[in-house]
C-alpha cells in the first residue's frame, strides 16, 4: 500500500491538500481540501472524500454549515482525479462563495 500527500498553494491565502492511499493500481481512499487561511486559521471550504464508504463533496461554510453531495463515481481513481480537476479550475469561485460568510468581507 502506498500513501501519497501533498499541499499546493491556491492564490496567496489558500491551499489545496490532497492525501491518498493506492493499493496496487486502485485508490482505496482519499481526501482533498481546499483551505483558506483567516484570521491565523486554516478554514476548510470544500472537502471531497471517502469517508462514510462512498465518493462525495462537502461545501463548508465560515458558521460550520454543511452540504455533502454523492459523487456519481463508483471508481475512486476518477472520483480522485476529478475533485483535484474541479478544485484546479474552480477555487477562485468557492473562495469567494465562501468569503460572503466571512463577517466584513
Amino acid at each position: 500500500m502506498k500513501i501519497t500527500e501533498y499541499v499546493i498553494p491556491l492564490g496567496s491565502d489558500g491551499r489545496r491538500r490532497t492525501y491518498h492511499k493506492r493499493l496496487q493500481n486502485n485508490i482505496i481512499e482519499f481526501v482533498v481540501q481546499y483551505e483558506l487561511f483567516i484570521e491565523g486559521r486554516w478554514y476548510p471550504m470544500v472537502r471531497y472524500d471517502t469517508s462514510h464508504g462512498f465518493a462525495h463533496k462537502d461545501i463548508l461554510t465560515f458558521s460550520g454549515d454543511v452540504t455533502k453531495y454523492e459523487l456519481p463515481f463508483a471508481d475512486y481513481n476518477l472520483a480522485l482525479t476529478f475533485a483535484e480537476k474541479d478544485l484546479k479550475e474552480n477555487w477562485l469561485r468557492y473562495r469567494e462563495n465562501f468569503l460572503k460568510g466571512v463577517n466584513g468581507k
